[in-house]
């Protein structure tokens, strides 16, 4: 069976050493959230950071209709 909605999440690849990783997890647990999370949360993090100071990065109208 086919779902007809469509997924609007993207993958993203990651390498990261081992330490780091480790690293990584081990503060994603101590704020109750997966590593994933962590990582989406650190992102939004970093992308308000950037508006905040240059501005909104508008999206493209081919991005708003995936």
């Amino acid at each position: 069976m086919m779902d007809t909605k469509k997924d609007k999440s993207k993958h993203l690849g990651l390498r990261i050493d081992s330490e780091l990783h480790y690293k990584l997890h081990y503060i994603a647990q101590y704020e109750g959230r997966s590593g994933n999370g962590e990582v989406i949360y650190l992102i939004r993090k970093a992308i308000e950071a950037f508006e905040k100071e240059n501005g909104p990065i508008a999206l493209p109208e081919e991005e708003l209709n995936k």
